[in-house]
């Protein structure tokens, strides 16, 4: 494929993004499958040009007078990113072949601007709304922690199934698959790869045979903090993808009883494999949508790990398009679902068993509001101290500019009534 060619596909990429819900890497998959003739360095380059736009959007727009269509994000790219003068992008946009049509007026016009100093949150890369819930929550600190967040290139992080290898029996192994992975600094049993060259990890034979599984350090560190044991009764309540369930399984050591929770059986279904690689047990339960079907088990859990549903505000650096998808009002929805979900789970906590909340968004309204509410509705539950630096007042948070995780927020309780 030519230069033209790419800005095209991209152009072509990021509208396809912007009309539907599904990441990113999904549509450039898609994409890269219904056109065979595009190289791996095409791919590459076309993947690489969404995601600068994708991370530098507020900016982008905000120099192309609002606009916000693949064609002028790619434009703005050429000049604000990649500082190519006029000249060299009027060549890429002559039209021919499989390229960009030729500039308009208005969008040379734009180009040539002078543009000044952008608002803070066009320099933030983050809506409006993010900022200022950023701006209460870190103070001086909330523009680094919004660069943190949307920086490229995360880390890939893996957790080490101890249950079947020690962590550096994986690390020597991935080695001899020419991957070189280092131990993460946080969590015990993690190890970190770099994201550049992307590493095929479920080819390993490590992940085949369950010694390790892909999963962020913030998240392995959350998971410890709920303190599961041997012999405990857990409940995971909204399993998900089945990631914390694991990790949980890991450090009851095959001992207690283990339930894990969701309302979509799909998720759930998603999980068994998972569980038989990793050679663990655990009790799966379709939940209804009022949180129904765990009835049996009220006033019984030693545990109950709360993972609810969020924003997913804490990955965006993994997947920066979701930042343009949420709005203030589905923050709101998320809180009261949120509360409503920490209710419902209270109800299984035995006297002397412990609820951790978690989430894995940066934003106070979901994290700090949430608790604050469950608190207020549950004089029952006390505030368990964390014995962690980035903990205050028994609540822990992690960020990619403070700690190098995604984004989690965590608050331990035991019931003491």
């Amino acid at each position: 494929m030519t230069p033209q060619a790419r800005l095209s596909a991209a152009a072509q990429i990021l509208d396809s993004i912007a009309q539907g819900r599904q990441p990113a890497e999904a549509v450039l998959k898609a994409w890269g499958q219904q056109n065979r003739y595009a190289g791996s360095k095409d791919r590459r380059a076309i993947a690489d040009r969404v995601y600068k736009v994708l991370r530098a959007r507020a900016r982008l727009s905000w120099a192309m007078g609002g606009r916000q269509d693949g064609r002028a994000l790619v434009i703005g790219s050429l000049s604000l990113i990649d500082g190519m003068p006029l000249a060299e992008i009027e060549a890429l946009h002559s039209g021919e072949g499989y390229g960009p049509g030729p500039l308009s007026n208005r969008e040379r016009a734009r180009l040539m601007a002078e543009t000044g100093a952008p608002p803070a949150w066009v320099a933030a890369g983050l809506p409006d709304f993010v900022v200022e819930d950023f701006k209460t929550t870190f103070g001086d600190r909330w523009a680094e922690e919004a660069e943190g967040l949307m920086a490229p290139r995360a880390p890939i992080d893996l957790r080490v199934n101890t249950r079947k290898a020690d962590r550096e029996a994986v690390r020597a192994e991935l080695a001899e698959a020419g991957l070189q992975a280092e131990p993460t600094p946080l969590s015990p049993v993690g190890l970190r790869l770099p994201s550049e060259p992307p590493p095929n990890i479920q080819a390993t034979e490590a992940f085949k045979a369950g010694r390790i599984e892909i999963q962020d350090e913030g998240s392995q560190l959350v998971c410890a903090l709920a303190g599961a044991e041997p012999g405990m009764t857990v409940v995971d309540y909204c399993a998900g993808g089945g990631g914390k369930t694991l990790g949980l399984a890991q450090a009851m050591a095959g001992q207690g009883t283990l339930i894990a929770g969701d309302v979509v059986q799909k998720r759930l279904d998603n999980i068994r494999p998972r569980l038989e690689r990793a050679g663990v047990e655990a009790e799966l339960r379709l939940l209804g949508q009022n949180g129904g079907g765990m009835e049996d088990l009220n006033g019984q859990a030693d545990l109950v790990f709360v993972d609810a549903p969020c924003s997913g505000s804490g990955t965006w650096r993994r997947r920066p398009e979701d930042a343009w998808r949420l709005t203030a009002e589905e923050v709101q929805r998320l809180h009261a679902l949120q509360v409503r979900i920490l209710g419902q789970a209270a109800r299984l906590v035995r006297p002397g068993g412990r609820l951790i909340y978690v989430t894995c968004s940066m934003l106070s309204a979901e994290n700090e509001a949430s608790a604050d509410a469950f608190e207020a509705a549950h004089p029952e539950f006390t505030p368990v101290p964390l014995d962690n630096p980035n903990a205050r007042r028994a609540r822990l948070r992690l960020s990619p500019a403070s700690t190098n995780t995604d984004g989690f927020f965590a608050a331990l309780y035991e019931r003491t009534a």
